[in-house]
């Protein structure tokens, strides 16, 4: 057995933070013991953090990756090497986007075959769920997949499709039984169909006209669905990047009333606010979209609560000519926002905001929190946290060192993800990933990448 120890005056554990040295088997890639910072006993390496932030290794349950069959979108290659410098070592893949897509055995197989040694980084994939496909969920279940994705509007490009109320109610009884989360983009094409009806003449280079076409009813009807659906059927329901901030009280609701229901936003609908998206700025378009500067603080207020569990980046990157940055066309162009290098930083910036300020919520608050959202809580939905997720013995040696006190504006060479396109180029962070560790092995460190492709799926 060789022996690393980590020492740092800010171990983030998963009630507190405090000055510790955790100790790693290098060859298993297991945490071994965790000691006091001055009696860890004889080790091969020592590994002196100072004041630099210990968290555990973070985990993103939502990124596009797009491989196979859109590898130009990005790819398992570029997008781990992008998580990796996020501080990221573990995500999940959407079924979706790739072609095929992940909603048959033979998807997941193809999905596999795409990845083999390409990853920087741990990974697993979500299955998909769609209509007609039921029969389909428990032979991907049983072949690895620890939930299903699904949309109930169009998805936005051809692969998966979407799954309609008559479908989805023939889902939840397999998915009841099988006991794994569904995924769900909660919008209903109703409220959209609606909003459309009376946009037939607007200048969609204004992000207000963008906004108009995917209004907040669209979500709360959704939402509503899902938690009648939820309270039938007690299959586990996940609702990803919650946008409005009027689903809250229903979700916090149905949270009291004990039904199976968890939450996540992104870190773009905490740190932007839809006043402040100029005219024709394409590279701000996601669904649902980025919505008011009052909307936004009560989102992250609910981030800070517990109301919302967790946040994941929605990566969702396409090619330039996609993204429509000529134009302005915000009809036309792709939706999605890619940031999957920035997350932690994104956080640890809006946890600090002036709305959230007071005499509890000092830093090793905010770091408690990062680690719940972006570890722990990720882990548990991706049925990963009896080894990922806390820096705890016997659990894999994932580490981010990050600075807490360290800004700086974001470039292109701070991206690392295929295409150099972002809505936070120019803008000021607060908190670095200064190394990613996996399974105690250093695979980034400052801007570079020192390790081979060491990443591999994980089962369970």
């Amino acid at each position: 057995m060789s022996t690393a120890a980590y020492i740092s005056r800010r171990i983030v554990f998963p009630t507190e933070v405090r000055p510790a040295a955790v100790l790693v088997d290098t060859v298993t890639g297991l945490i071994t013991r965790i000691a006091e910072p001055d009696s860890y006993g004889v080790v091969d390496a020592v590994h002196d953090l100072g004041n630099h932030a210990l968290l555990p290794g973070l985990i993103d349950p939502h990124v596009h990756i797009n491989e196979p069959g859109r590898t130009e979108w990005e790819g398992f290659a570029t997008a781990t090497r992008a998580a990796a410098a996020g501080g990221i070592t573990t995500v999940v893949d959407m079924p979706l986007n790739c072609l095929p897509p992940t909603t048959t055995v033979a998807g997941l197989e193809a999905k596999r075959a795409a990845a083999a040694g390409k990853c920087m980084i741990d990974w697993r994939t979500w299955g998909g769920a769609e209509n007609g496909n039921q029969s389909h969920l428990a032979a991907l279940a049983n072949a690895g997949v620890p939930g299903f994705k699904c949309f109930l509007v169009y998805p936005g490009c051809d692969g998966l499709g979407l799954l309609d109320e008559a479908n989805l109610r023939a889902a939840m009884p397999i998915l009841a039984k099988l006991g794994l989360p569904l995924l769900v983009h909660a919008e209903l094409p109703g409220p959209l169909e609606a909003a459309a009806a009376t946009l037939t003449h607007v200048d969609f280079r204004k992000y207000g006209s963008y906004l108009a076409s995917r209004p907040d009813e669209a979500e709360l009807a959704a939402i509503r669905l899902l938690i009648d659906l939820g309270r039938e059927f007690r299959a586990p329901i996940h609702i990803v990047h919650l946008a409005t901030a009027h689903g809250l009280p229903l979700i916090k609701t149905a949270k009291a009333e004990g039904l199976p229901i968890t939450v996540e936003t992104c870190p773009h609908y905490l740190y932007f606010a839809a006043e402040n998206i100029p005219d024709g700025a394409t590279q701000y378009k996601c669904a649902p979209p980025i919505r008011s500067r009052k909307n936004n603080k009560l989102l992250l207020q609910a981030v800070a609560d517990g109301t919302i569990d967790l946040i994941a980046s929605d990566h969702s990157p396409c090619p330039p000519e996609m993204k429509g940055l000529d134009s302005g066309d915000f009809a036309k162009a792709w939706g999605g926002i890619a940031s999957l290098s920035l997350g932690v930083s994104i956080l640890h910036t809006t946890l600090g905001a002036p709305c959230l300020a007071s005499e509890t919520w000092d830093e090793s608050a905010r770091l408690l929190r990062l680690a719940h959202l972006m570890a722990q809580n990720p882990a548990k939905l991706a049925g990963i946290a009896k080894r990922k997720g806390r820096i705890a013995e016997g659990f894999d040696a994932d580490l981010t060192i990050f600075s807490p006190e360290e800004s700086f504006v974001v470039t292109p060479d701070d991206l690392h993800f295929r295409h150099p396109i972002s809505s936070y180029l120019g803008e000021r962070l607060m908190g670095r990933v200064k190394q990613t560790v996996l399974r105690g092995k250093l695979i980034f460190d400052g801007s570079k990448f020192p390790s081979a492709p060491i990443g591999r799926e994980v089962r369970s």
